[in-house]
């Protein structure tokens, strides 16, 4: 099949490469001149775990082209998804000028009938707005369906070749079963394929960041309270973990979600339940549980060094959003720099693959590191912000040796606390009590 999927950011260049990989021949359309250029030179504008084999191998069989034409992206393609950003607009809402804008651009040069999907993360109505739009404007019958996506940064090759489910929301079912066709090679092993009304399928989205981004809030609440009380949140957790109704996943205690996607969606389900009239209460105490709990490393850190915080310099690993993306919008680690460099510290900082992102954000107000322990070299403390895998066993020994002081803030809970206060350390996590050096190498 030939497929046009607009928009090359995270989404859609996944989807994109993804359905060319199965054997379709797509067409990736994005405004964004440099990044096609940056794409059709061999190289990804984002870091993303595997996708790089398999847009150059696509692109390489003739499978998967991109190109700023949109009018010659969308000709042969019967099939067109829309896969653009919607950011927060400055009332928490959803900004659809670009999916508005798309649309027209799709009504005006589409040269038949086509079959016009929006992936993009939109409020409930959106679909049915797109094909009132779509209807006023074209010469060729449009019809429009919904197709929420669900991918992990880190994860997304996986997640779109080996889908949880398929949502998919739609007012006939010829359109379904095309969107079936295309996403069957990645259903063979009875993955559910659900197809439910446009507006479900838009709800659908919003429910289950709203949930996931519910369930981090909860277990920072909950840790905060273990802290303050004396109770340890990573026994808590496995206590609660293996009730099959409450389960493990997303149930880690930390410094608060970022990213694209669950701080402006939570904003968006806050705007539209108040446009429903039916105040938000839950969606507004997890958007605030997470923006407190961004806070938490700074205060750990000023209770620490106290008056003699400034003038300090900390070492930082971890900068992306979450481990395996260079995603930094909304990430905890902007606001714990954002904090201790109003504090006058010092700080040193390193991630795998996110550094050219913050550096483009804060300059030379930084020292960014190639490797982790550049990073401790003079400095008076460790926070640890990302969970990278690279940072789970490290050599306490060097880092004894390059810290003026020892102390670690980790923000993700990545040691045994016995662990680091074992070899000499400070040992502050989320929700568990600090650890000290003991006279017997244990914790105090």
């Amino acid at each position: 099949m030939k497929i046009a999927v607009v928009g090359a950011g995270y989404v859609g260049l996944v989807t994109g490469a993804c359905f060319a990989e199965s054997g379709n021949e797509v067409w990736c359309i994005d405004k964004d001149a440099r990044k096609v250029e940056t794409l059709e030179s061999g190289r990804l504008p984002i870091y993303e775990p595997g996708l790089l084999e398999i847009v150059a191998r696509n692109r390489r069989e003739g499978r998967l082209h991109f190109t700023t034409d949109l009018a010659a992206g969308i000709t042969p393609a019967p099939v067109i998804f829309i896969a653009v950003g919607t950011p927060q607009g400055a009332d928490g809402s959803a900004d659809l000028s670009t999916v508005w804008a798309v649309a027209d651009a799709i009504a005006d040069h589409a040269n038949g009938p086509k079959i016009v999907v929006v992936k993009s993360t939109v409020p409930v109505g959106t679909n049915r707005q797109v094909a009132e739009r779509l209807s006023a404007r074209a010469r060729f019958p449009l019809e429009v369906a919904s197709n929420p996506e669900f991918l992990k940064e880190g994860a997304a090759v996986e997640d779109c070749t080996k889908p949880d489910r398929v949502v998919v929301g739609v007012r006939r079912k010829e359109t379904a079963d095309v969107l079936q066709e295309v996403y069957a090679p990645y259903l063979r092993t009875e993955r559910p394929f659900l197809v439910m009304s446009p507006e479900s399928a838009e709800m659908t989205k919003y429910a289950a960041n709203a949930m996931l981004a519910t369930k981090i809030s909860f277990i920072n609440e909950m840790a905060n309270l273990c802290e303050r009380l004396g109770a340890d949140v990573n026994d808590v957790r496995r206590g609660i973990g293996h009730d099959a109704r409450i389960g493990f996943q997303f149930l880690f205690p930390g410094v608060g979600y970022g990213g694209s996607c669950f701080p402006k969606d939570i904003k968006a389900i806050i705007h539209l339940s108040n446009q429903a009239g039916l105040p938000p209460h839950l969606m507004e105490a997890v958007d605030r549980v997470n923006e407190r709990q961004k806070q938490v490393l700074v205060q750990k850190v000023d209770k620490r060094f106290g008056k003699s915080l400034k003038g300090k310099t900390i070492g930082v690993w971890g900068l992306a959003f979450k481990p395996r993306t260079d995603d930094v919008r909304e990430a905890p680690s902007l606001a714990l720099i954002e904090a201790l460099l109003a504090d006058g510290v010092k700080l040193r900082v390193h991630d795998p693959e996110a550094v050219a992102n913050v550096r483009a954000l804060h300059g030379d107000r930084l020292t960014y590191c190639d490797r982790p322990y550049g990073a401790l070299e003079g400095a008076d403390g460790l926070a640890i912000v990302t969970e990278w895998n690279e940072f789970r066993n490290p050599d306490f020994e060097v880092m004894r040796r390059l810290l003026r002081e020892r102390v670690i803030f980790d923000g993700r809970n990545l040691y045994d606390p016995k662990t680091p206060a074992g070899h000499g350390f400070v040992y502050h996590s989320i929700g568990r009590k600090t650890s000290r050096p003991g006279a017997d190498g244990r914790e105090e």
